[in-house]
């Protein structure tokens, strides 16, 4: 899972970063509003949590930015500032949730899996596709009632490919998903094609049925 940290204080978005990069998720990060905005038009995000009070604009005006663009990452408001205008006010542009500062981040993590749960597998703590069972507080997968091990980025993977069942997926979507930043960075995808065929290979070996297609020149789709 993929968030974008929108945050301007620098101690506090290592401590934040850290934990949930500990967690499990890839966090990127921004620390102004061109930063942010430069990260939200070229990245799609599972997660956004976004400070209010930044150096050089608005955390409110940003929100309406994303929601301009059509965007449906899911975003948690985290701000010093408690009003309940300003709650209201971030609501109603199509905040998810929001935290105020100070928080423990043993709640914001929660908040976060909760948000992500909540808006691609419906509140469900267990995602179950026929045979393939997953526990997402666990983060551990099941086939046939029997354990499979996988490493974290085929786990991402086969997460990322549920929550997006019967949708084509892009090698250069997955990549982003699985890389971030870095994506951007490499000569070539070749990488994405590597973690699914051990995906596949896995699954196959545990008597999973064939419910993730490569489909040549175009990119790859879990069929439920």
């Amino acid at each position: 899972m993929k968030l974008l940290l929108i945050e301007d204080e620098p101690e506090l978005a290592s401590s934040i970063a850290e934990y949930l990069t500990a967690q499990g998720y890839g966090c990127e990060r921004a620390a102004t509003y061109r930063q942010a905005v430069d990260k939200i038009e070229g990245h799609a995000y599972d997660c956004i949590l976004l400070d209010l009070m930044l150096p050089d604009g608005s955390g409110l005006r940003l929100l309406e930015e994303l929601k301009a663009q059509g965007k449906s990452d899911g975003v948690i408001i985290i701000s010093a500032n408690g009003s309940l205008d300003d709650k209201i006010r971030g609501l109603q542009i199509g905040a998810d949730d929001y935290l105020t500062k100070p928080f423990h981040l043993a709640e914001l993590a929660a908040r976060v899996h909760s948000l992500i749960r909540r808006r691609q597998f419906g509140a469900a703590n267990q995602v179950r596709q026929h045979e393939v069972e997953l526990d997402l507080l666990a983060k551990t997968v099941r086939v046939h009632g029997q354990p499979l091990a996988l490493t974290k980025t085929e786990y991402d993977l086969l997460l990322y490919l549920l929550g997006n069942k019967n949708r084509v997926i892009s090698k250069s979507t997955l990549a982003e998903h699985l890389s971030g930043d870095w994506a951007d960075l490499l000569d070539s995808h070749d990488f994405v094609y590597a973690h699914i065929k051990n995906l596949k290979k896995k699954l196959q070996a545990a008597g999973c049925r064939p419910y993730l297609k490569t489909l040549y020149g175009t990119g790859y789709k879990w069929e439920s």
